[in-house]
């Protein structure tokens, strides 16, 4: 079989990824691993595949300048990853156009040898064009999702949000000093470069294999700390992170810990609990039982009740995950206006069964990812309303505009009584 061309990966893909609704950073995983490309080639297949999902909506409206009529499915993503490389990449015209041409069938290159050629004659005046659409257009987001920000945090901060969210994402870790001290990790991996306001995390350029190999490290964005921060473990407590694959927030539990006392870890997920267990013994977690278990069904295992009451209960949620988006390039495609209130309803049910394996005085911390009033505030005020016995001691949040990190918000509960 041939080899092939980053183009033809990116292509492939972007066609997996409309048809299956996979997520999209395991299709383009998928076929780089089955394919041997240079490093500068898989970067380039990334740089097209994502780069495509980031800029959907303006490299359609592009195209419906272009053209009329409707284009076949087929050719949707040949022009898409056309454009992009036209006027995004702003890769040269005549490997733009000849490269993207190569990758359509015979019998219809001539539509997209003209469609390519009319765009590059007329590059500034379609760029242009670009300035009088509203926000949604301009930053490929869904208008719904626009609509919601433009409401919440205004008119100013939504369009930073949604500019923040087409960068590509840093990447940045947390050092592990159950295996190593920082003046000693910054002396291993002297190209980690130091993260301000957190001083044990470092922004690195790419992953470090070896580093994350040895445990010297985990991958995280540092607004994931705030919820650790709020529940404050001390070392000898006992704690329950009740959704907690594949690790990040238990793995610092258990260093702000010391590696000593309990940890009881719980996912519903078996593959994600499989990647849970690496990861710990990778990090030197040896405080952690971890178990599978479904929050929103069933009663509480005899293997968690055992333990309880905890001193304090972690609950990172799942949510819809609108902090991340910047990470997670096709999740502004499968958002739905429904998602919301659908999460809440969740999100109240788990916080509900984990109340009762809490000790008098002790903190129940939620958190998630997402951005949204109805996933954080939202869910703190339902739960206050109906359970007497909690008090809200702090509420804190991360917002991509105004820290430069991902989106993150954490309450903290007391139990009273």
């Amino acid at each position: 079989m041939a080899q092939l061309s980053a183009r033809q990966i990116a292509l492939q893909a972007l066609r997996l990824w409309r048809k299956e609704k996979r997520f999209a950073d395991s299709i383009i995983a998928e076929f780089l691993a089955n394919t041997e490309l240079t490093p500068s080639d898989r970067a380039f297949a990334l740089e097209l595949f994502y780069g495509v999902l980031r800029n959907l909506t303006l490299l359609d409206f592009w195209i419906a300048c272009l053209r009329a009529s409707r284009v076949e499915t087929g050719l949707h993503d040949i022009l898409r990853l056309g454009l992009y490389q036209l006027f995004l990449l702003k890769t040269a015209q005549h490997a733009a156009v000849h490269e993207t041409v190569e990758l359509t069938p015979k019998r219809q290159r001539t539509i997209i040898n003209a469609m390519l050629r009319v765009a590059a004659r007329q590059a500034t005046e379609l760029l242009a064009r670009v300035d009088a659409q509203p926000l949604f257009v301009r930053t490929s987001h869904p208008q719904f999702l626009v609509e919601r920000w433009q409401q919440h945090f205004g008119v100013a901060h939504a369009q930073e949000l949604c500019e923040w969210n087409n960068l590509p994402a840093p990447v940045y870790a947390r050092i592990n000093l159950l295996r190593i001290d920082r003046t000693k990790f910054l002396r291993a991996y002297p190209k980690s470069r130091p993260v301000s306001d957190n001083p044990n995390f470092v922004e690195v350029s790419s992953l470090p294999s070896d580093a994350l190999e040895r445990g010297h490290c985990y991958i995280q964005d540092p607004s994931t700390t705030l919820a650790c921060q709020l529940l404050d473990p001390k070392p000898g407590e006992r704690i329950l992170d009740a959704c907690a694959a594949p690790g990040g927030k238990t793995g610092y539990v258990a260093q702000l810990m010391e590696n000593l006392g309990t940890i009881v870890a719980c996912d519903r997920d078996l593959a994600r609990l499989e990647i849970l267990k690496e990861n710990m013994a990778r990090l030197g977690v040896g405080i952690v039982q971890i178990l599978r278990h479904d929050w929103t069904h069933g009663c509480v295992p005899p293997k968690i009740a055992s333990v309880a009451p905890f001193d304090c209960v972690l609950i990172d949620a799942p949510c819809t995950n609108t902090g991340v988006v910047r990470r997670r390039v096709d999740l502004k495609w499968r958002l739905r206006r429904t998602d919301f209130d659908r999460m809440q309803q969740r999100q109240i049910e788990i916080v509900r069964a984990l109340i009762p394996l809490l000790q008098p005085k002790g903190a129940l911390v939620y958190s998630t990812c997402s951005l949204e009033p109805e996933e954080n505030e939202g869910v703190v005020r339902r739960i206050l309303e109906e359970t007497p016995i909690l008090r809200l001691e702090a509420e804190r949040d991360s917002l991509p505009f105004r820290d430069g990190l991902d989106g993150a918000f954490a309450a903290k509960l007391i139990r009273t009584a």
